[in-house]
C-alpha cells in the first residue's frame, strides 16, 4: 500500500509541478499584463492546488488530506474571481493591450 501511496502522491507531485512550470513560463513569455494574468491564475492555480493535494494525500491523514482538498478547492474559487477583477481594475486606470491583441471588449463600454 505505501508504494501505491507513494505513486499518487509522485504522479499529484509532478503534475502540479508541470503547472506551475507552465505558468511560470507563461508569464515571462506572454506580451502583456492581461495575458500573464490569465497564465498566471489559470495554471499557477491548478499547480498549486495539486501539489496542496499530493502533501495531503502523502501526509496518511485523513484530517491534513481534507483540509488539503478544502485548500485546492479554495484556489479554484478564488484565484479566477481575483485575477478577473485585478484585469478589469487594470483595464480601467488605463493598461493597454499589446498590439497582438485583436479584440478589446471592454473598450466599447465603460461602466
Amino acid at each position: 500500500m505505501t508504494m501505491a501511496v507513494a505513486l499518487v502522491t509522485a504522479f499529484l507531485m509532478v503534475a502540479g509541478s508541470l503547472f506551475a512550470l507552465i505558468a511560470a513560463i507563461g508569464i515571462n513569455r506572454l506580451p502583456d499584463l492581461y495575458t500573464r494574468m490569465h497564465a498566471a491564475s489559470k495554471a499557477g492555480t491548478v499547480g498549486s492546488g495539486l501539489l496542496l493535494v499530493a502533501v495531503g494525500f502523502h501526509s496518511g491523514d485523513l484530517a491534513i488530506f481534507s483540509r488539503a482538498l478544502a485548500g485546492f478547492f479554495f484556489f479554484i474559487l478564488t484565484a479566477p474571481v481575483s485575477a478577473h477583477l485585478l484585469a478589469k481594475a487594470a483595464h480601467e486606470v488605463g493598461y493597454k493591450l499589446d498590439p497582438v491583441s485583436v479584440r478589446d471588449d471592454l473598450k466599447k463600454r465603460k461602466v
